[in-house]
């Protein structure tokens, strides 16, 4: 969420290269939002000189996304907010959130959240957010430089693959264990 005054904000979306679909699919979930064509965009990495390919897409600025950008970037800095139980509501947004930031990891056969750089606190309230409106219990774990993850057992990714399955796009299956991808085969 970028703010673009005092009051509005737009929302820009960044996916690589071979995630251009699901950019769109986002994309097509807002059309209110979204007037123009997504970019194709080239970045050197300024260290490592790698080559990052990727598509932006930035909506129109609006006093809605300004609203929400101020429940969720506090002074600037990106935040997960008290009350985030009020917003994650459905199982697609849990989907959409599991597309963006999940990892299934079929060693162990569980699953995690990366929330990235913020507090324990935060961490605790997104658990605790997932636990309240999806019955779903998880753990929050500091894996330092990756910042903080909401961790599933393997019992409980089960039991989250199947809640969202339906919504995970295809591009997406790697991200959902045997078992629960045996279940959308009829």
């Amino acid at each position: 969420m970028q703010k673009t005054g005092d009051r509005n904000a737009r929302l820009r979306l960044e996916h690589g290269a071979k995630q251009k679909d699901y950019l769109l699919w986002k994309i097509s979930k807002f059309p209110n939002l979204f007037q123009s064509k997504p970019k194709y965009l080239e970045r050197v990495h300024p260290i490592n000189g790698k080559i990052y390919r990727y598509w932006r897409h930035q909506s129109n600025a609006t006093p809605e996304l300004g609203a929400w950008r101020r429940i969720f970037y506090v002074d600037g800095k990106k935040q997960i907010p008290r009350d985030l139980k009020n917003y994650l509501k459905n199982y697609l947004s849990l989907a959409v959130w599991y597309m963006d930031d999940g990892y299934y990891y079929g060693r162990d056969k569980v699953s995690y959240l990366y929330l990235g750089r913020v507090s324990k606190q935060e961490a605790e309230t997104a658990s605790g957010a997932i636990k309240e409106n999806f019955g779903l219990n998880s753990r929050v774990l500091d894996k330092k430089n990756k910042g903080f993850v909401i961790y599933f057992s393997p019992a409980e990714t089960i039991e989250l693959h199947q809640k969202i399955k339906q919504f995970i796009l295809p591009m997406f299956s790697y991200k959902l264990c045997n078992q629960t991808l045996n279940l959308l085969t009829p």
